[in-house]
């Protein structure tokens, strides 16, 4: 599983920059004012090869008893709980303070490797000012700038350095005849546990544990018609003396890390409470990962014909990136949907793996090629030229050809629809990616 990396410190010492610069995105808003950030944040990062979770803190006072900054607190401590490796982030222009102090003994109750950040320290690299911060006895400060992306690499690799390189997948076996890794994701009390004790029940299957992880991620094998699945479950079905009472029960980053692992997913929707923006964001980190995806909207038969319009319309606004997806109506406790949301999660993962042949490809692209060519971009208009498949689950299609920068991402959008139509391919999302030739005389004078 990917690694998690928890950012902690007192306000408007630059958490969220650095999140941001660790993410390659905006997830975080930045503003030169503390106290911004109240809730955690998730994202994806990756830094010289190596894959990890972020999460992003509010400004952390430990002994704070009341108000909100009590409610950040337990959000920090959370992140703290779910994190393998935490980075404490300190304000080298303004210097130690008592707060910094508090946080501190904190972490270091806490049984996590910590990693002392000095963040804002432009210039100071061989400085005295951080000779400070050893009073901390975290260790040796990383003196970092989160705003211009100065010792960010050593300050990663020095958090993931006790964790294991990820294993090369050596499994000699075809990927169509592996048994799919099916992950079930959803807010709380949406219906998961109910689906997969009705799935166990019905297959008179016993649950295992596979250890491994400080999180006892539980994998269910489950075979049906034939074929084999490994339930990656989401749900919460931890031996009892394993689950450690602080923590919330739902974890967001035992979803992420499910998804990551899995093949296809499947995204249930609580049809009493429509699709929150916790659904929007576990549904677009279902479409980061590349992983196959099913909706199944649950408990459709507790509402009525009004609330369920409202769920469609909720599913068509804050799910339209997931058009590719199939959605099924269902209820996990009176067993009805079943038949067809199976038959959708072996369409999905059997789309993700299609093979796509070269010949046929090159004639689909030049058929949308003649039916509506690639806008012109100044003096060349792109020639798209042949493509093949790139890699599957997801698929990825490669076109080669020249000026291919200059291609739209209207017109990516319309190849992709022409190719999903011919391979009839659902539940699974399409790459394209462009690859320009080299003029051989560009550099011949």
């Amino acid at each position: 599983m990917k690694p998690v990396i928890a950012l902690v410190g007192r306000p408007n010492v630059g958490k969220s920059t650095l999140f941001n610069r660790l993410t390659k995105s905006r997830d975080a808003i930045v503003a030169d004012f503390a106290g911004l950030t109240r809730d955690r944040h998730y994202g994806e990062g990756r830094q010289s090869g190596r894959e990890f979770i972020a999460i992003d803190t509010g400004g952390f006072e430990p002994d704070c008893t009341a108000g909100i900054f009590k409610e950040m607190a337990k959000q920090t401590r959370q992140a703290v709980a779910e994190a393998d490796a935490v980075i404490f982030v300190v304000d080298a222009r303004n210097g130690l303070s008592a707060q910094d102090h508090d946080i501190a003994r904190y972490l270091r109750t806490a049984n996590k490797k910590v990693v002392l950040a000095a963040n804002k320290a432009e210039g100071m690299q061989e400085g005295p000012q951080l000779a400070e911060f050893y009073e901390l006895g975290i260790g040796e400060p990383v003196a970092i700038s989160a705003a211009h992306g100065q010792g960010i690499r050593s300050l990663v690799e020095l958090a993931l350095d006790d964790f294991p390189e990820p294993e090369e997948d050596e499994d000699d076996t075809p990927l169509e005849d592996r048994p799919i890794r099916l992950a079930v994701c959803g807010r709380p009390n949406v219906g998961k546990s109910t689906l997969i004790n009705t799935w166990l029940g019905e297959e008179r299957l016993v649950a295992f544990d596979m250890p491994g992880t400080t999180r006892d991620a539980i994998s269910v094998p489950l075979e049906r018609d034939g074929k084999k699945y490994e339930l990656i479950d989401t749900a919460g079905l931890r031996r009892k003396g394993k689950v450690f009472e602080a923590i919330e029960k739902f974890s967001v980053v035992k979803t992420l890390q499910a998804i990551s692992d899995a093949n296809v997913v499947l995204l249930l929707v609580d049809a009493t409470q429509g699709v929150t923006e916790q659904d929007a964001h576990i549904a677009g980190f279902v479409l980061e990962s590349g992983r196959a995806v099913v909706i199944a909207i649950n408990k459709w038969d507790a509402v009525d014909s009004y609330q369920r319009e409202l769920v469609m319309r909720s599913i068509e606004h804050r799910l339209a990136f997931l058009k590719f997806a199939p959605l099924l109506h269902i209820s996990a406790i009176k067993r009805q949907g079943l038949g067809p949301l199976w038959k959708s999660l072996g369409e999905a993962w059997a789309s993700a793996t299609r093979k796509m042949p070269t010949p046929v490809l090159t004639r689909l692209l030049a058929e949308a090629v003649q039916f509506q060519q690639p806008k012109r971009a100044g003096a060349f208009r792109p020639k798209l030229r042949y493509a093949h498949q790139g890699g599957q689950n997801p698929p990825v299609i490669v076109i080669h050809g020249n000026s291919l920068e200059h291609v739209s991402d209207s017109y990516k959008r319309f190849l992709e629809s022409r190719f999903r139509e011919h391979f009839r391919l659902v539940g699974t999302p399409l790459r394209i990616e462009m690859k320009s030739s080299q003029n051989p005389f560009t550099d011949k004078s």
